[in-house]
């Protein structure tokens, strides 16, 4: 039988999740509920059996709900969160999982208490370009990571509550965590934001990560370029990965081109060691990708994780990670772009 689901919040992302809850077998959608239920109405249209609400309380008190997929604004979610799980709802929330690293712990927590699901919809994640990129690099099939450069900017929307690098980086940071070998993680930040239109808050960020295998990842946020770019590069030892999320042509490309360090004899280890650098030219494959919708996959992988009862891809742990890395560029930023490392301490 469907499990019985209700989505909180029709307003940007929230339609977007009654459309994929309704055409997903797994979940039967009982509520769709928003503090102005007009708003809820219009989403759902004349004709449906979902109902409308504005009282969370009613949807918490339906003993036919087993989950709720959570769309409302950041500084929301941790009452929100909090009320489904001790309703003994299981939760799917949007990024970011909550507005500080020391409320999502909490509910991290109390979900592993009760037994329930706490997911975050780091939609990329679900992609078959990102589960493609995650394969190649935990597979060794662009060697060793050497390095990332991310870039996400547009003329997008100057967000009321949050800034640039807590609107645009939680997805850059998800998807770093996500498709990260299992051994490497993030060790130090440091971040460096503008507000070059006066709008009380930072409109472009620069972010770098440093992780424990040496490697760097970089990454850019803006909501004022006239241009959209959302391009990542994976540097490997051996193959460099091109995502270009503008390109439905070729999204993908695998590039067999790099830089080789070939070592020109043996030398003592306290003298500087001479090498010689060659450059290695091969060819591109641009890898077959199923056509499926990311959130398609998100709801999919929310069911399985309730009735499997295992924790999902993208987890309350792997929200948790990525608070943690906004919170120190955050810091990092207020202090004029000083390296923080993740323990806290200046590094």
């Amino acid at each position: 039988m469907p499990m019985g689901l209700a989505v909180i919040g029709a307003g940007y992302w929230g339609p977007n999740l009654v459309r994929t809850a309704l055409a997903t077998p797994a979940f039967r959608l009982d509520w769709l509920c928003d503090l102005q239920s007009e708003r809820a109405r219009a989403v759902l249209g004349p004709y449906t059996t979902v109902r409308a609400t504005s009282s969370y309380e009613d949807v918490l008190a339906d003993p036919g709900v087993a989950a709720v997929a959570i769309a409302t604004p950041a500084a929301t979610h941790f009452d929100l969160v909090r009320s489904a799980l001790e309703a003994g709802k299981h939760v799917m929330v949007e990024k970011p999982l909550t507005p500080s690293a020391a409320e999502g712990e909490k509910l991290a927590a109390l979900a592993q208490r009760s037994g329930l699901v706490l997911m975050c919809d780091h939609t990329y994640c679900y992609t078959p370009a990102v589960r493609r990129i995650r394969e190649l690099i935990r597979e060794g099939e662009i060697g060793e990571l050497q390095f990332v450069d991310s870039v996400r900017i547009n003329l997008g929307l100057v967000q009321p509550d949050v800034d640039v690098l807590w609107d645009l980086a939680p997805h850059d940071l998800s998807i770093l965590d996500f498709v990260l070998p299992e051994e490497v993680i993030p060790v130090a930040v440091a971040a460096h934001t503008s507000d070059p239109i006066g709008a009380r808050r930072a409109c472009v960020a620069y972010l770098s990560v440093w992780l424990s295998n040496g490697a760097l990842a970089h990454v850019h946020v803006n909501w004022l370029s006239p241009t959209k770019i959302r391009t990542t590069v994976f540097g490997g030892s051996r193959r460099t990965i091109v995502w270009d999320d503008t390109n439905p042509a070729g999204r993908l490309a695998v590039h067999d081109r790099g830089v080789d360090t070939l070592q020109a004899g043996t030398v003592p280890q306290d003298e500087r060691r001479d090498a010689l650098i060659s450059y290695r030219t091969g060819d591109t494959l641009i890898p077959a990708l199923p056509e499926r919708e990311a959130l398609m996959s998100v709801m999919a992988e929310f069911s399985a994780a309730i009735s499997e009862g295992r924790p999902p891809l993208t987890d309350a742990q792997a929200g948790l990670r990525v608070l943690k890395l906004l919170e120190a560029a955050s810091r990092s930023a207020d202090s004029g772009g000083v390296r923080i490392s993740l323990n806290g301490a200046v590094a």
